[in-house]
């Protein structure tokens, strides 16, 4: 059963803080803990995660504020589940950020948090909706409200974060399979089908592989060819609902062609980079990025860059395949960040987020596209191109500008040809000498886009020319809670609560620092904070009127009256 956690919303007069020295209370009031406390526990709503609850009276769920927040405290500080628990149960600082206020009170246990983040797997499978996602958009959109940030101009950019898997070769992965099948057999099929399997069971995978020589390599992988098409033959009947015989299907399909009852391994190069990189996680994939191999997801993130902002917070975070490019994932997420901000006029981003898709989707969204960098070599001659009117462009070249006229399909500008012989890049040149002695650029609307974006930073001011650089910086802040550049998860769902608990406690901080440096924004950052506490108190003042009028008591609590 669904239950809102409103207990820190009374004092305890005989409590953890209340018995605190003056001395502690002041400094612990100046914490971070305490403006944790504040801006992020007291500001979740716990509506949004009713659905994952039975509507029927039965044992109520953990505070679910609490369980978010400790997610959050966990990314920010880099713990593990055990130093998150183990700070929760000692750590005064810790209790006061989860609203506990009782030196005894643990707000749950470790199995009611794991069964908290499967719970959100599930319904992430079930529906495509991710709870986290809704948590951080609504801690947002307050921020951002409350300290009047303007999101106008924003910047983006993305980084790989490669799974928390063993990196293994392809024969490797194969033998791993027939082993980790080997384990879910009967005792009865494993005496039966001991002949078939006794090769590779006695050993790891990485020590089968190890004991082979270079030479041995193919026919090993002609043994372990024939061996899968047995498997699937014989077995997987019996077994097709194991978890382990549905990832087999997959890498059988991937690895292997089957002609004429005949199973033959497929060339590398028609192996997919979305195939199977390892057993413990489904969802990875793989790219050679820069000469170095990855094997897991990709985190793209979104945060506002007008210059006048006194800080700057993230609004957007999605995870995507880490071989799925950049250009595909700003298209899928343009309407979605213009819907989460409908001030963006304008976006900063590098080369590989360009394409024609997205410069429609941005002229579609009224949204102005700064490319930093082109993909490509630098074209020879550089052509300009003005939209005029629906019909008309203004196209120049290094000598001479003239108007174009539409086509059927296209627009066409036709040069002057006297000019054209004396330029001395017509070697170089785009367009097209035709038999009526003239030349000729035919273009496209979509043409004229990409030129658009590629050129418009040389007409920004100076100021404005560098905003995207320093997006660097907080996927740095992303990647230093990465060892090695790698998750300590598995699976694209448990990159996601990474990402968006790092996301939340990256503009959780950047506030705290805000508030410290400059307090005159004390006010407005806790704005939405005082109104969430008056919507506490009302609720709690109407449950008080209603249960006074139940059981006829005529004298109702002072302090509800006051407030």
């Amino acid at each position: 059963m669904f239950k809102k956690n409103t207990k820190h919303t009374q004092s305890n007069l005989f409590g953890l803080f209340n018995t605190l020295p003056e001395r502690m209370k002041k400094k612990i009031e100046r914490s971070e803990e305490y403006t944790f406390y504040k801006l992020i526990f007291s500001s979740i709503k716990e509506d949004i995660f009713s659905g994952l609850y039975s509507d029927k009276k039965s044992r109520p769920n953990a505070p679910i504020n609490a369980m978010m927040s400790s997610l959050i405290l966990m990314h920010r500080y880099n713990w593990t589940y055990e130093e998150l628990f183990k700070n929760i149960e000692f750590n005064i600082l810790t209790k006061i950020a989860l609203g506990v206020d009782s030196i005894e009170e643990m707000p749950f246990c470790p199995a009611t948090l794991f069964n908290f983040q499967n719970r959100l797997s599930k319904h992430f499978a079930e529906t495509g909706e991710n709870l986290l996602e809704k948590v951080f958009d609504q801690l947002t959109e307050k921020q951002l409200k409350a300290l009047k940030i303007k999101t106008n101009i924003q910047r983006t950019d993305s980084f790989a974060a490669a799974s928390n898997i063993r990196n293994y070769t392809r024969l490797q992965l194969l033998v791993e399979l027939i082993i980790r099948i080997y384990r879910v057999l009967s005792d009865e099929d494993k005496r039966r089908f001991e002949e078939q399997f006794e090769p590779y069971v006695n050993k790891t995978s990485g020590q089968y592989i190890y004991s082979l020589q270079a030479q041995d390599i193919p026919h090993e992988i002609e043994k372990i060819s024939k061996l899968y098409y047995w498997i699937d033959q014989n077995l997987k009947p019996s077994y097709a609902d194991c978890d382990i015989f549905k990832t087999f299907e997959r890498v059988y399909a991937e690895q292997f062609t089957v002609v004429q009852q005949k199973v033959e391994i497929k060339p590398p190069e028609q192996i997919p980079s979305s195939s199977v990189q390892s057993p413990d996680d489904l969802d990875a994939t793989y790219r050679n990025k820069e000469g170095k191999n990855i094997r897991g997801q990709s985190i793209n993130v979104v945060e506002t860059a007008h210059p006048e902002n006194p800080l700057n917070l993230i609004t957007d975070v999605s995870v995507h395949p880490v071989n799925k490019d950049d250009s595909k994932v700003l298209g899928e997420r343009l309407d979605i960040l213009k819907e989460k901000t409908p001030e963006l006029e304008e976006l900063h981003f590098d080369g590989a987020y360009g394409s024609t898709d997205n410069d429609k989707k941005c002229e579609k969204n009224g949204i102005t596209a700064v490319q930093t960098a082109v993909r490509g070599s630098k074209p020879a001659v550089e052509m300009t191109i003005e939209k005029v009117s629906d019909k008309a462009y203004m196209v120049s070249c290094p000598q001479q500008t003239v108007t174009s006229a539409p086509t059927r399909k296209q627009h066409k500008a036709v040069f002057n040809l006297s000019v054209c012989k004396l330029c001395p890049f017509k070697s170089k040149c785009p367009t097209i000498k035709r038999k009526k002695k003239d030349r000729v650029l035919y273009f496209t609307h979509d043409y004229y886009l990409a030129l658009k974006r590629q050129k418009l930073i040389d007409s920004l001011p100076e100021e404005r020319r560098k905003l995207r650089s320093n997006i660097e910086a907080t996927v740095n802040e992303f990647v230093c809670k990465m060892p090695r550049r790698k998750l300590k998860v598995r699976g694209a769902f448990k990159a996601s609560i990474f990402a968006f608990s790092v996301a939340m406690s990256i503009n959780f901080g950047r506030i705290f620092r805000l508030i410290q440096v400059d307090p005159s924004y004390y006010k407005r950052a806790f704005h939405y904070f005082s109104i969430f506490v008056k919507d506490q108190c009302l609720f709690l003042r109407k449950s008080w009127a209603y249960f006074a009028q139940l059981c006829n008591i005529r004298h109702p609590i002072v302090y509800f009256s006051e407030i």
